[in-house]
């Protein structure tokens, strides 16, 4: 099947493009947008030792957090006001499927169709609200007992240092929040899934330009720096390979009389894609990871009884450890079999193949069409969980065998490469289709004009 890149490449050239004024605008709005947050990675937030938090964070950036600086776009490491991210909103909207699905009143509320689902969103945006007034306050008071050879990371600690923290934090994460749903309704592509592309890609170069400086000094030898290259490139394809696959169930129309004419039956196919829940399930397991261990990180360098648990939990979910890597793992599994029984519905299908007379051959309609296609979901769904969890700990396997450094795997390693990778075929099939629209939209304008009688052209005159 032809990819959306490979139609886009072959129906579309330069004049196409130039004519469809609002593609561009679109597009023009999506690259403000995202240039509008990258600049926002480098504001740091105020009453900040720079020096001092930056040799902190490189004695913190092994474990978990070099991921969470990863998915922020270096914003992290600079402790700068987009610092959180849009972690909180992800882990609320986690928080709110799971309630819709084991609630009866959100339940109830989800199928009201439009207006259900904006109080949803909006109880969303509440519980954003309330995840990242706590992540940011954890951050405020870990930074205040954080020090280093450079001094103390925080210059005034106090309970104004920890509000103006709280504030700016809270407030990045609110505006980076509006800034997706702005990118999703008038740009193109998803605006959270963009936001958190853009972090991954803007640290692409320098992960890139670190694994030559290493082969340069001898630290990674050449036929390793080839190796890595090549995996690379390797999981690139298997990403775009898997995402494009599907599994088709042929449906068969019978005939059909329509007045006096006895209309043939045709043949169609319900396409089930390998992995339904796309980019979704390591977005929001990583998410869940980072979510208890936000500010703890920020805590292990300082003494005390009371941050020993802290550190036992930092140690325990850091890169290569069991229990980070076992919990990952089920965390994206759990996730790929979540989304995909939200986003698709074998009885609901199974009843709009009935209304409209189709039916899969040798399968009955109503419940056992349901039956077998929940069936078949789940087999291919199996195989699409076993993929993404093989892909995100790639990472985990470079740094253990190749002795690759932790950051340039969390940049350059299976969950990057494919957030990356699914997000730009997801953008560029977007593309695609409103070009497709603009074209349609010529071809009926042609048709009308082509259609009118020279009467009319004239104004009703002969």
């Amino acid at each position: 099947m032809v990819s959306a890149a490979e139609q886009l490449a072959s129906n579309i050239n330069l004049s196409a493009f130039s004519k469809a004024t609002d593609l561009k605008n679109r597009i023009w709005f999506t690259l403000g947008a995202l240039i509008v947050y990258r600049f926002g990675t480098f504001i740091p937030i105020p009453g900040i030792n720079p020096v001092a938090f930056a040799e902190t964070f490189n004695q913190a950036s092994g474990g978990i957090l070099g991921l969470f600086n990863t998915f922020a776009g270096g914003a992290v490491e600079r402790m700068a006001i987009f610092a959180l991210n849009i972690m909180p909103y992800i882990s609320a909207s986690i928080i709110m499927q799971l309630m819709t699905s084991v609630n009866p009143k959100l339940e109830a509320l989800k199928k009201e169709g439009e207006q259900g689902r904006k109080q949803i969103n909006q109880y969303t945006r509440y519980l954003t609200l309330i995840l990242a007034t706590f992540q940011a306050y954890g951050i405020a008071v870990g930074l205040e007992g954080t020090s280093s050879a450079a001094g103390s990371v925080v210059t005034d600690p106090g309970w104004f240092f920890r509000v103006t923290t709280v504030i700016t934090l809270v407030g990045g994460t609110m505006f980076l929040m509006w800034l997706g749903e702005q990118v999703t309704q008038r740009g193109i592509g998803n605006g959270i899934s963009l936001i958190i592309f853009a972090g991954i890609v803007a640290g692409m170069p320098s992960a890139l330009a670190g694994l030559f400086e290493l082969s340069r000094t001898g630290s990674l030898s050449l036929f390793m720096l080839f190796v890595l290259l090549l995996l690379m490139a390797f999981v690139v394809l298997a990403i775009v390979f898997v995402e494009r696959a599907q599994r088709r169930l042929l449906i068969q129309y019978p005939k059909r009389q329509v007045g006096n004419k006895m209309m043939q039956g045709n043949s169609s196919h319900l396409p089930l894609k390998l992995n339904s829940a796309g980019v979704i399930p390591p977005i929001f397991a990583s998410s869940l990871l980072l979510l208890p261990i936000t500010a703890a990180q920020f805590t292990t360098g300082q003494g005390g009884e009371g941050s020993e648990w802290l550190r036992v939990i930092v140690s325990a979910l850091g890169y290569g450890q069991p229990l980070h890597t076992l919990i990952y793992a089920a965390l994206i599994i759990f996730f790929a079999f979540f989304y995909t029984a939200v986003v698709f519905n074998p009885q609901e299908t199974a009843d709009n193949l009935r209304k409209y007379g189709g039916y899969i051959p040798g399968i009955r309609p109503g419940a056992k069409t349901a039956e077998y296609i929940d069936y078949v979901l789940t087999r291919i769904t199996v195989v699409g969980a076993l993929y993404l969890a093989a892909v995100c700990l790639l990472p985990e396997i470079m740094i253990s065998y190749a002795a690759v450094p932790q950051t340039f795997a969390a940049v350059l390693g299976g969950t990057s490469l494919l957030i990356a990778v699914s997000v730009t075929m997801d953008t560029v099939a977007q593309i695609q289709s409103h070009l497709l629209a603009h074209q349609y939209e010529g071809l009926i304008k042609k048709a009308k004009l082509k259609g009118a009688s020279p009467t009319t052209r004239r104004g009703g005159r002969r």
